[in-house]
């Protein structure tokens, strides 16, 4: 990555806390970072290599793109990048390879609580407190509070009946004022409760009072020139302030979970994808949808929800989201939270798919559509169909019908890898009769060159017909009647294996599953599919309308459709009362398709 493809998305690099990751043009994370600025720190890798290590200057070289994710504190910034390096064990994060757990302070769940360092959490109702950044953080913040309030540091088996029958005897740790020796009934264990619910204060982050008195210790033993327990306090302190209870990015009191949020505007849809393995982030995706004019916000976000579980492979029983939804088949737990670990959790999804959309408006304020990764992708999907020169101009095809009824197919374009939708087009099949694909793709085709070459049109770099050999068969008869079999390259993709198929060649193409090239096919087909679906579908709306209601004089398509959405069909429209009518659509419309429907009345008249 040069500093010219870095200078494409600097503007949309904020400077806040989070983490950052250099990836290959494979999608192969070299490297994760964490940053207090990630806008600083991001350019400094672009700003004056000179004074970089040659394994920096490497890494660089061969990064082709930048991701950021955006946390709250540095201190989850920490957290999260040791996350992602354990997960992804990039290559160039080799000093930071090891197999730890994050340290945790637990209160166990028991009579007369124990309160001891860990890094296993256990689903047992125990209490974490956590994650510390280091191990020595976390145990100069549990002596302290042992130092405070006297605990037991046993493990034996305190209950009411145990400690009644006189079982045990105190230990050192009772004579040396360590313990109250609640073992032997020396302390209640309401006394012993009281002081758990100070060390939980002091946990959670309640710890004003106690930072003061150690504020106030210290500059009494430095009046005092005592500099050894000055600086002891200073220690102490310094723990306190770093220590956060609260954290997004590693929680122990979260397990499995998904969490979603989703911004629409206009005809598109953006979705911001976290998910959350035993309380840890673990990865964060955010992508774009197509907006149906017919489809509420519930449905786009469920669509969305059920694409991004199975494209990682999710079994969380859990979703948190921003609006209650409806997921069929799905026995998941649907949390809209108000408040708490999970609201921020959301709103940490939310503010990441701010940040993206910010991204994607400054890319298109300045004009700039990412040459440098255009090229990539269109040099990989050269190479990968075996074609001579980079496919810059994609045009695909797809049917839709229903038993045969309102045959229809689209035509979609791609330009430089991106949708050139004032150049879609959609056919109405006209010489086919009856549910024929073959046939219907032969004409489609046929008729779309013969108009290309008529109207002296620039010819496709690439044709994609979605579907196998047979319909790629059909396409072709068409193309070579038009003598454009040399001129321009055509393949045809298979939806179930996504199987890329050339012409007289019997055995298909498997193109990697994460290349990008692959992945351009498939939206490129979806589109297409997507297109001709939106397209029948209006097909049907007007045929049923034009055999109804829009029959009569003086009912247009909208007070038909305005009739037809509240009755539900035509004849509950027929049997429908003047009254009924004509607050919907008017009384003089209202009385129209009323005597249209009985001309008795009329008669009667």
């Amino acid at each position: 990555m040069n500093r010219e493809a870095f200078k494409l998305v600097q503007p949309t690099i904020p400077e806040l806390p989070g983490i950052y990751k250099f990836l290959d043009e494979k999608g192969t994370i070299l490297y994760v970072g964490k940053a207090k600025n990630l806008l600083k720190r991001t350019s400094s890798y672009f700003l004056d290599s000179k004074n970089h290590s040659f394994k920096t200057v490497t890494m660089v070289r061969h990064a082709v793109r930048l991701e950021f994710l955006v946390v709250e504190t540095e201190h989850d910034a920490l957290l999260l990048e040791s996350t992602l390096i354990k997960k992804n064990q990039p290559r160039y994060n080799v000093s930071l390879k090891d197999g730890r757990s994050f340290a945790f302070i637990c209160i166990k769940k028991e009579n007369f609580p124990r309160i001891f360092f860990t890094r296993r959490v256990f689903r047992d109702g125990s209490e974490y407190f956590g994650p510390y950044t280091s191990k020595y953080k976390a145990e100069i913040v549990l002596d302290f509070v042992k130092s405070l309030f006297p605990l037991r540091n046993c493990t034996l088996n305190l209950s009411p009946e145990n400690i009644k029958n006189h079982k045990f005897k105190v230990c050192l740790e009772y004579h040396v004022k360590n313990c109250l020796g609640p073992c032997e009934g020396f302390e209640s264990k309401a006394d012993y409760d009281d002081r758990i619910r100070q060390i939980r204060n002091i946990l959670n982050g309640n710890f004003s009072e106690v930072t003061a008195y150690l504020q106030e210790q210290m500059e009494l033993c430095a009046s005092n020139l005592d500099f050894e327990s000055a600086q002891a306090c200073k220690i102490r302190l310094d723990a306190f302030n770093d220590y956060q209870s609260k954290s997004m990015v590693v929680h122990p009191s979260i397990g499995d979970v998904d969490v979603f949020s989703i911004e629409l505007e206009d005809h598109e849809g953006t979705v911001n994808y976290l998910r959350i393995i035993k309380g840890a982030l673990i990865n964060s995706h955010t992508f774009e949808l197509d907006k149906n004019l017919d489809q509420d916000p519930e449905m786009i976000l469920a669509y969305a929800i059920l694409e991004c579980r199975e494209l990682f492979s999710s079994i969380a029983d859990e979703i948190i989201v921003p609006y209650p939804v409806d997921l069929p088949g799905e026995r998941l737990k649907i949390t809209v939270p108000q408040r708490g670990d999970k609201k921020k959790l959301l709103e940490l999804s939310q503010k990441n798919l701010r940040y993206y959309i910010l991204a994607k408006k400054s890319e298109i304020a300045t004009h700039t559509t990412k040459p440098v990764a255009v090229q990539r992708i269109l040099n990989t999907l050269r190479i990968d169909l075996r074609m001579e020169k980079d496919p810059a101009h994609i045009e695909c095809f797809d049917n839709s019908n229903i038993q045969g009824s309102h045959p229809v197919a689209a035509c979609v374009v791609f330009k430089n890898a991106k949708p050139a939708k004032n150049e879609y087009r959609h056919y109405h099949v006209k010489t086919v009769e009856g549910p024929n694909d073959f046939a219907s793709m032969s004409e489609i085709v046929y008729r779309r060159y013969k108009r290309v070459l008529d109207e002296n049109k620039p010819l496709p770099d690439l044709i994609v017909i979605d579907g196998g050999k047979g319909q790629l068969h059909a396409a072709m008869e068409s193309i070579i009647r038009l003598g454009l079999e040399n001129k321009v390259k055509v393949v045809g993709i298979a939806k179930r294996l996504e199987e890329i198929y050339f012409p007289n060649d019997p055995v298909p193409l498997y193109i990697n599953k994460k290349s990008e090239s692959l992945k351009v096919i498939q939206k490129i087909r979806n589109e297409a599919h997507r297109f001709a679906i939106l397209f029948h579908r209006d097909q049907r709306s007007r045929s049923l309308l034009s055999t109804g209601l829009t029959d009569i004089p003086g009912i247009a398509k909208k007070s038909a459709e305005t009739l037809l959405k509240h009755f539900g069909s035509m004849a509950r429209v027929q049997e429908a009362g003047l009254e009924e009518m004509a607050p919907l659509i008017g009384r003089k419309k209202a009385d129209l398709v009323y005597r249209y429907f009985r001309p008795e009345a009329e008669e009667e008249e």
